[in-house]
């Protein structure tokens, strides 16, 4: 009789890793590394300013230096 509840708990366990599996898998496996080290990767980087910001950083600087006309004074002209 024993081998029976032996039997029966081996069967309890295998099912129950059979379907924990790909979670297991998940947090264990190859892509599980390869998250681990592309995460490390992505920390050691660093910001860097490009020329397409010192660009925005002067347009916006002309702009604000244009004059502005109203749609009031246009009215007026008209």
């Amino acid at each position: 009789m024993g081998w029976v509840w032996i039997g029966l708990l081996a069967s309890a366990v295998v099912v129950l890793v059979a379907a924990e599996w790909p979670r297991l898998q998940s947090r264990t496996g190859l892509e599980a590394r390869r998250r681990r080290e592309r995460a490390r990767r992505k920390a050691q980087l660093k910001l860097l300013r490009t020329e397409s910001d010192e660009f925005e950083a002067a347009v916006q600087r002309d702009l604000e230096q244009l004059p502005v006309t109203k749609e009031q004074d246009r009215e007026r002209e008209s």
